[in-house]
């Protein structure tokens, strides 16, 4: 699986000076660790992982325990079972008692603004944690409990997902990009008992006024009959934003005025390897979002391991995730693993343009990051200013990282050159929500780089290629990206419904995990990101379901169906292109137009808005009555090289769809 000689050419390697001190130096350590953690002694790979943490109780039997194959029973991944622990002491009280490292700077937090900043060290971050996982304990609060959490990127959302870890409780964090809709989907499919928002904040020079959303999202949930008991803790964080903010006694309550009263020590819950610690949803190709559920154990290992080894942490590092809480990078790759490992982070509220285009490599220079991570469609964004707003600034940078999709060569190249001046790695890492962690990814001392590929599988991690019909490919090969075995980070299923977590993941080729991704390796045996395979999209990094936009589009009176594909984007990597066919006697225009983005805006958020929507009086379908979406997709990108349309039960709608184009809105 892994050549025994890293190829010499067409290849990018690091600096001699980053391989000197790294935890993975070459190559050569990096298969021989690997052997070690698939093959030979996993069991001792993970275990010298398993003693930089503390457990209340250790673990008896296997590391892990799982079933891939749906023939043979039902599916479960299990890590360390009989051992207890609590995430949130493993990544404060051990860094502030055991590590003393009690006065170095855990977050700089950077606003909206510039000049509007913080910081705050571990023993400040464990003071508040304790004292909010008390107000949370005050108001009812206990272990298993779901916490709903739809906040800006401030320090208060570290704080309160921290807290729900130490007292067991199950944060399901919603992006604060998120409509109403989708806030009080996630609610009411989760069961939360307790709502966390904030007033607002602003983006740029946008004002997101949350308090408002959660209190239509709350709404929502009473009028479809919510049985538990939701109130809001609303923060008052940017309260001189604004000249009033809604509110009601009957169901809010203010953070700072819990926070005055309560105790600085709060003693954390020891929980099962097992125990759920948090649920993230993200979109699932029939529509309706899915609760991916990740347990305490093999999530906190995996995560500081990941973020240790890829971004090759050392003790003076300072790492900027340029992500959002809201994601999985965001829990991950700001919270979880770098406080595993003792990190400094840097936590950014604004936009990587506002107030001009030297906004992030400002903030790179203020704060001396070493380590960034950002996503392709920030740096396609930014290549589009040139190099000046590069160059005064980024002298301090090490290791560069990408996230959210496979990054076009031409990006890679620039932030290469550009924005590394040549000298830094960058690590091409892909993963998932489900994975919780890298699974395909250079090393950043240890891997030879190409422009475009995540290279290589992360240690536990084994990855296969299979043919439509199941067959394993070997070799030079393109098809489905599976997984053979789980690594202790994967989730665990989907919350509620562990029937879809089966259906999803593992029915489609019994014995493997089925990523819904493509994927090509090439004779050097690297792996290539080839890009979705089910009907999910990838937009700025974050995947939509064509269903829930699609479902959304037809809410609308007028519309009577609609289909939706994806577009290129020199930015985005991925437009949302909608076709809609109307009902009898109404007639498309711009009115028409605003109004059906303005839906999906409100039944999804603003990342779902259609770039185009495109009258089509008919869609291309079977005999069978399928839509041929793979026509759509041609139609789109205005390719005439349909293919074979035979299957088409009238061929003449195409024709009409591409002579329509001209009336798509960008």
């Amino acid at each position: 699986m892994i050549p025994d000689k890293a190829p010499k050419e067409d290849v990018f390697h690091a600096a001699g000076g980053l391989r000197k001190d790294a935890h993975v130096p070459s190559f050569e350590t990096y298969k021989e660790l690997y052997t070690n953690s698939v093959f030979l002694l996993p069991s001792e790979f993970w275990g010298d992982v398993v003693k930089d943490f503390f457990w209340k109780t250790k673990h008896a039997g296997r590391f892990l325990d799982y079933n891939f194959d749906v023939t043979k029973g039902e599916i479960f991944i299990k890590c360390m079972e009989g051992a207890t622990t609590n995430i949130c002491y493993n990544v404060l009280d051990r860094n502030v008692h055991e590590r003393k490292l009690g006065e170095k700077i855990a977050f700089y937090w950077e606003g909206n603004e510039p000049g509007d900043d913080l910081t705050i060290t571990y023993k400040e971050l464990l003071h508040q944690v304790c004292k909010f996982a008390n107000v949370l304990k005050s108001q009812g609060v206990k272990k298993g409990d779901r916490v709903s959490i739809y906040m800006p990127m401030v320090i208060e959302l570290v704080v309160a997902m921290l807290a729900c870890a130490r007292i067991g409780a199950v944060h399901s964090i919603v992006f604060a990009g998120y409509s109403a809709e989708s806030l009080c989907e996630r609610i009411l499919d989760s069961q939360c008992t307790l709502l966390i928002t904030a007033d607002g904040f602003y983006r740029g020079d946008k004002l997101i006024n949350l308090k408002l959303i959660a209190d239509d999202a709350l709404q929502k949930c009473r009028d479809k009959a919510l049985c538990c008991s939701v109130f809001c803790l609303s923060s008052g964080f940017h309260i001189l934003c604004f000249h009033q903010v809604p509110w009601n006694p009957e169901v809010d309550v203010c953070w700072h005025t819990l926070m005055d009263g309560a105790s600085e020590d709060c003693e954390p819950e020891w929980c099962e390897s097992e125990d759920p610690l948090f649920i993230l949803y993200t979109s699932g190709s029939t529509g309706k979002p899915k609760g991916v559920m990740h347990t305490v154990s093999g999530y906190m290992l995996y995560t500081a391991l990941t973020f240790k080894l890829v971004f090759d942490y050392q003790p003076g590092d300072v790492y900027w995730c340029t992500a959002d809480i809201g994601w999985i990078t965001g829990h991950s790759y700001i919270t979880y693993g770098p406080l595993a490992n003792g990190a400094t982070c840097v936590l950014f509220e604004g936009l990587p343009t506002y107030p001009d285009v030297s906004r992030m490599w400002e903030i790179v220079d203020k704060y001396h990051v070493t380590k960034f991570y950002t996503a392709p469609t920030a740096i396609r964004l930014l290549m589009k200013y040139g190099t000046e707003p590069v160059h005064k600034y980024r002298d301090s940078l090490k290791v560069l990282g990408t996230v959210g999709e496979p990054i076009n060569p031409e990006a890679w190249q620039w932030y290469y050159n550009v924005v590394g001046d040549k000298r830094c790695p960058v690590v091409d890492t892909f993963w998932q929500t489900e994975t919780g962690g890298h699974v395909l990814t250079p090393l950043p001392a240890a891997t030879p780089m190409k422009p475009g590929s995540a290279t290589f599988p992360f240690f536990g991690v084994i990855p296969a290629i299979l043919n439509e019909s199941g067959e394993e490919l070997e070799g030079p090969s393109e098809g489905y990206l599976v997984f053979k075995q789980p690594w202790p980070g994967m989730m665990r299923t989907v919350y509620g419904n562990h029937d879809r977590f089966e259906t999803t993941y593992f029915k489609k080729f019994p014995g493997f995990y089925v990523t819904g991704d493509g994927c090509r390796r090439d004779k050097d045996g690297y792996y290539w990101i080839t890009g979705r395979i089910d009907d999910m999209l990838n937009v700025s990094g974050h995947l939509l379901s064509t269903a829930e936009v699609e479902s959304a589009l037809v809410e609308h009176e007028a519309v009577a169906e609609a289909a939706v594909v994806g577009r290129p984007h020199p930015v985005k990597g991925e437009s949302l292109y909608c076709f809609v066919t109307l009902n009898d006697g109404v007639s498309y225009n711009k009115a028409l137009e605003a109004q059906l983005k303005q839906q999906v805006r409100e039944k999804i958020g603003a990342i779902a808005t259609p770039d185009y929507i495109q009258n089509a009086p008919g869609l291309p379908k079977t005999r069978s009555g399928k839509i041929m979406r793979r026509v759509l997709r041609k139609i789109a990108s205005n390719e005439r090289d349909l293919g074979d349309i035979s299957t088409l039960a009238d061929s003449s709608v195409v024709e009409q769809l591409f002579e329509n184009r001209c009336c798509a809105a960008v």
